[in-house]
């Protein structure tokens, strides 16, 4: 099952000496998977961009009408040396994006190709800076917000999954994962019944979501708090995106080492990977379009609230 992947990423990753290569090394038995690197350098550092597309059956890479599942990995770093040695906590959202693709690279060669193209497309950086932020330290990131998104969110996305730690505040006390509303362009949906559905199904217990405010919508940078960065993503994106969180109970630093629980990534694998196959068949949604419309005409575009 996905466990097998998420170890896979897990072990590839807690090495000073991980980077893009160590995805493409990866995916090496896995030539229908696309992985493209892009080194970008920036006032804090460098990181590798990674990104993975695995082409549907029936797909926009073949000319095919089926939807594009997006999946970002979310983080500052894998991890914070020569401060911190070893995996941070804040790299769980990137192995469980890099374990998704694994899997599903892995379906495809027995005969279980999904529908609809999967991009899935995070950053690899060992030695990333680390930063203030109450009520624990955060990562921070060698390259700025923009050019993160820039990266990670692209116009063939129909629909963002994305994936981070959330251990570092006292607002979600749950141990495994959970889900965020529906973002779009501004707005906070409510959260999505058919992904509740599948979170139910793949976790076996009820659904577990997270608050989030228009302050965690906004981009990073504009003076007020945010949660953390796991809709950093939806600033950048005109298609609905969903935060799914690895949380703890306790307040974990995203600079911790020793502290990623590797059957939660595992969980998030699983649960991205189902998303994946009914995203791309057209069997889940992850918002109401006739219900946005409604708001647009009745309150207008928000839009505005994704610029600094």
């Amino acid at each position: 099952m996905s466990l097998s992947q998420t170890l896979q990423v897990f072990d590839a990753f807690d090495s000073a000496h991980a980077s893009g290569k160590t995805v493409v090394d990866l995916f090496a038995r896995y030539p229908e998977a696309r992985v493209t690197v892009r080194e970008i350098a920036g006032p804090k550092g460098k990181t590798d961009f990674v990104k993975i597309v695995l082409a549907g059956t029936t797909g926009k890479s073949w000319g095919g009408e089926a939807p594009t599942l997006g999946i970002v990995g979310r983080l500052g770093g894998i991890g914070a040396r020569p401060s911190r040695i070893g995996l941070v906590s804040d790299g769980d959202g990137a192995i469980a994006a890099v374990a998704t693709a694994l899997k599903l690279a892995d379906m495809q060669t027995k005969g279980d190709a999904l529908p609809g193209d999967v991009i899935v497309t995070t950053h690899v950086c060992p030695d990333a800076p680390t930063r203030p932020h109450q009520p624990v330290d955060f990562m921070d990131s060698p390259v700025e917000t923009e050019d993160m998104n820039a990266e990670e969110v692209l116009p063939d996305m129909e629909a963002v999954l994305s994936i981070d730690t959330t251990k570092g505040n006292r607002i979600l006390n749950h141990k495994g994962i959970a889900i965020s509303p529906t973002v779009k362009q501004g707005y906070i949906l409510r959260v999505a019944d058919d992904l509740v559905r599948i979170m139910e199904m793949t976790t076996g217990r009820p659904a577990v979501t997270f608050p989030i405010t228009t302050q965690d919508i906004t981009p990073y940078g504009n003076g007020v708090y945010h949660l953390n960065s796991i809709l950093q993503p939806s600033i950048a994106t005109v298609a609905p995106v969903v935060g799914v969180a690895i949380a703890a109970e306790s307040v974990v630093p995203g600079c911790g080492t020793g502290a990623s629980h590797e059957v939660d990534i595992a969980l998030a694998v699983k649960f991205a990977v189902e998303v994946a196959k009914e995203f791309t068949r057209g069997t889940c949604r992850f918002h109401d379009t006739a219900e946005y419309e409604r708001l647009i005409q009745l309150y207008g575009s928000l839009a505005h609230l994704q610029k600094r």
